[in-house]
């Protein structure tokens, strides 16, 4: 049992316990612009705000959208190579997705409390989108390597 755990759940565990941490106050915008500013200014020290803004935006979506493929990779592999889970093989990735979607929904619902926060129906949509990336990327390796 305490093999199958750290196997298998732990690593979900922690990572939903990271995007749980990034939906406190620590993500809010003014505290990522923090060490991304410094870094683009470093890159390109003329750059404008209005340029900055559009990249901190851009770079801000596509953490929800990678988080979530990985937390959706994480529960695939929970669930179709758990062995307590016998029954979840053929709904891996349905179940995954699911999973996944409700988690982020949660996340949002959670951020709704936090102040300088807010949640967004658009980030539920942009996170469960980077869970199918991650599943529908993970399907096509996997059926890749069956045809070899």
């Amino acid at each position: 049992m305490p093999g199958r755990f750290l196997k298998y759940w732990l690593p979900v565990v922690v990572w939903m316990t990271m995007i749980f941490s990034a939906s406190t106050g620590l993500g809010r915008e003014q505290n990522t612009s923090r060490f991304l500013r410094p870094f683009l200014h470093w890159i390109s020290p003329n750059m404008s705000d209005e340029t900055f803004e559009k990249i901190h935006y851009a770079v801000r979506k596509t953490g929800h959208f990678v988080e979530y493929a990985i937390l959706g990779l994480l529960l695939w592999r929970l669930i179709y190579c758990d062995p307590q889970w016998t029954r979840g093989k053929a709904w891996s990735f349905p179940l995954a997705l699911l999973l996944a979607a409700l988690y982020s929904a949660s996340d949002e619902f959670h951020q709704s409390f936090v102040p300088g926060r807010e949640a967004r129906v658009q980030d539920v949509a942009l996170d469960t989108c980077g869970a199918g990336a991650g599943l529908a990327a993970l399907w096509t390796v996997r059926r890749l390597c069956r045809k070899k």
